[in-house]
């Protein structure tokens, strides 16, 4: 009884923790519901690997070693994933605001510590236009069309961007915005909020999505889903603190008053 007691103890604990990874996740999906372009994490759960357990010098079984069976050692979390379904897309009339309509990212080039250019992707498109005529977002990343870094010229007074992205100052054709999709998005990794690394074995293809000039999408963070599943959460999990208040008192019975007999 006292094992099976201490075994529930550790799947009380394993239940515990488990929801507070989970709690952590939908912290930051909540934090960031109003980030441009942020895309929600979401997780799985899955059980421990069972394993075989023996009864080992018992003197009832002639202290003879024997398979008792199979014991789970509770939960613990499969995988966190991204969910990159679309947000909705709102009107800024910013010039230098792009929304993608369908799958795909833009590219952004920015220096590493040793001032290397590493390309990154993002469905966030706040972009300005900086002193140097270059298309940049708030952490300084530069904007990348099929021809390199997008630069418009200083003494422009009208920048038009069309749906295929080809981008016109004062009706002069200056570059396409790039836009990137992947095969397969598990081999993307989340840099931050809103940004992506390919991983090794990452596929990357041309995307066929179209671009909304003067928009940017919204995260597609459902709030009141998020909500919902926080208070689903910390249900489980005090309901897992009781569990562990219920058999320490049954220990605490059976040292201190059975144990007196």
């Amino acid at each position: 009884m006292g094992v099976k007691m201490v075994k529930g103890l550790f799947s009380s604990w394993t239940g515990m923790v488990n929801e507070q990874k989970r709690l952590d996740v939908i912290t930051n999906n909540l934090a960031n519901a109003a980030t441009t372009g942020y895309k929600k994490d979401g997780v799985s759960n899955q059980s421990f690997n069972n394993l075989l357990t023996y009864k080992i010098k018992d003197m009832s079984e002639s202290y003879t070693d024997k398979k008792i069976g199979k014991m789970s050692l509770g939960v613990k979390i499969g995988e966190v994933y991204t969910d990159y379904n679309q947000g909705s897309l709102r009107s800024t009339g910013n010039t230098f605001d792009f929304a993608i309509e369908g799958k795909g990212f833009f590219n952004v080039s920015t220096a590493d510590k040793d001032g290397n250019q590493v390309l990154k992707y993002t469905r966030d498109g706040s972009f300005t236009m900086n002193q140097d005529g270059k298309l940049v977002d708030v952490n300084g990343n530069t904007l990348m069309g099929e021809g390199g870094e997008i630069t418009i010229p200083n003494d422009t007074a009208d920048v038009k961007v069309d749906e295929s992205g080809r981008i016109y100052a004062d009706g002069v054709y200056v570059d396409k915005i790039k836009l990137t999709d992947f095969t397969d998005y598990k081999y993307l990794k989340k840099q931050g909020d809103s940004f992506y690394l390919p991983l090794e074995g990452a596929t990357a293809q041309d995307s066929t999505a179209g671009i909304q000039q003067g928009y940017t999408e919204q995260s597609n963070v459902n709030v009141i889903t998020e909500m919902t599943s926080m208070i689903a959460i910390t249900r489980a999990y005090e309901a897992n603190q009781k569990v562990i208040q219920t058999i320490d008192g049954t220990l605490d019975l059976a040292a201190n008053s059975v144990g007196k007999v």
